[in-house]
């Protein structure tokens, strides 16, 4: 029988669990929650962009600069960490940046830690934009990851790249490999995988995680939880007949557009025949109007009605013989 565990000994494993949580949350912070891709004000322009040591629109150096590791502002000289030694005295603005990161074009203050540490695990080493391809240094916006690929992601970009992200590469859910539905979908090859095709013997499979894509290596997810959709064509076989004839129904395709071309051109001749048709029926109509006025005036010209009422004769002016 083991050892029965005591109450102390279950609050120190609580306790070191606890502890073991927060140092990994510490090593993974959200993209958007980081420093070195935090919002700011530019003091001078007033437009605002991502953490920068010199402003993207005006050059013009911020008079608070913002850690792009620790995120402060001021540096308290509590420890002696400092590079530069200040005693007594809070090192603000210009007297606090000890170097600027190349990946992030972000202040580092002068720090020890953050000075040696930052450039190596800095989250923007590689950050560029999966839809327009521009990175940091050509855009004055914050870096975001994609909720579903986790690429990155611009801030013009990160909305529509998201809500066309869970769409296959395939007109179906079957495995690549396979005919199989794939249960298991990457977001980053935008294929589904089966479950005996989802396993590699290149990427190892974590304890209490969904298996890797065996293409990438990124960690997949199951199909049913996720909103894909598949790809859908407009031209080639889908617009073609069910009886079509040839490679898969693209000869019915090309006949059918071809077919549609000349029907155009054949409406667009008749359209134009029928104006110029028109037109000639108006003008025919505007001469034989002017003819048939003359001739009516031709025959009224030799019209003798007489003494009529409309010709100043009344019936009481008659003359009584």
């Amino acid at each position: 029988m083991p050892k029965k565990k005591t109450g102390a000994r279950k609050k120190a494993e609580n306790r070191r669990e606890r502890e073991k949580q927060i140092r990994a949350s510490r090593a993974n912070i959200d993209l958007a929650k980081h420093p070195c891709n935090a919002s700011m004000e530019c003091d001078k322009c007033q437009r605002r962009q991502k953490n920068r040591a010199f402003c993207y629109f005006c050059n013009s150096v911020q008079k608070l600069p913002i850690c792009a590791q620790c995120g402060k502002t001021k540096c308290m000289m509590k420890s002696s960490d400092c590079v530069i030694k200040h005693a007594g005295v809070y090192g603000t603005g210009l007297a606090m940046v000890g170097a600027i990161c190349d990946f992030c074009e972000a202040w580092v203050c002068h720090g020890r830690k953050c000075l040696s540490t930052h450039a190596c695990i800095c989250p923007l080493a590689d950050a560029e934009c999966i839809e327009c391809e521009r990175s940091v240094w050509d855009h004055g916006g914050r870096i975001f990851a994609c909720s579903f690929c986790h690429d990155f992601l611009c801030e013009d970009d990160q909305f529509e790249h998201q809500a066309s992200c869970q769409v296959l590469e395939a007109e179906t859910f079957k495995c690549v490999s396979c005919n199989r539905l794939g249960q298991h979908s990457c977001l980053r090859c935008k294929a589904c995988f089966c479950d005996d095709h989802v396993r590699s013997k290149v990427f190892k499979q974590e304890k209490g995680k969904e298996p890797p894509c065996p293409k990438c290596g990124h960690e997949t997810q199951q199909t049913k939880d996720l909103s894909m959709s598949t790809r859908s064509l407009k031209f080639g076989r889908q617009t073609g007949g069910e009886d079509a004839d040839g490679a898969s129904g693209y000869d019915a395709y090309w006949k059918n557009l071809s077919s549609s071309k000349t029907g155009d051109a054949g409406d667009r001749e008749d359209e134009y025949d029928e104006y110029e048709a028109e037109d000639d029926d108006e003008d025919d109509n505007d001469e034989g109007g002017k003819d048939s006025d003359s001739e009516t005036t031709d025959v009224f010209s030799n019209l003798n009605l007489g003494r009529t009422y409309a010709s100043g004769y009344a019936h009481y002016e008659e003359s009584e013989d």
